[in-house]
């Protein structure tokens, strides 16, 4: 089961994975980045949903995130 991050929402990010990322961008990571981005992340599919909902459709496609 995922963790829950301090705000309550479930940690959908791959901690290792995006460290690593940054760190090949020649950048350290802070103890909070992960929590911030986790916080973004499960705000976007939330908006993501919502746009999806409101053009009658329960599938969130990817122009649900780019738009």
């Amino acid at each position: 089961m995922a963790k829950k991050s301090k705000k309550g929402g479930e940690m959908l990010l791959v901690g290792s994975k995006v460290k690593a990322m940054i760190k090949k961008k020649g950048c350290n990571t802070a103890g909070d980045a992960l929590e911030g981005l986790n916080e973004y992340v499960n705000w976007l599919i939330g908006q993501a949903a919502t746009r999806a909902g409101e053009n009658g459709r329960k599938t969130v496609r990817k122009h649900d995130f780019l738009s």
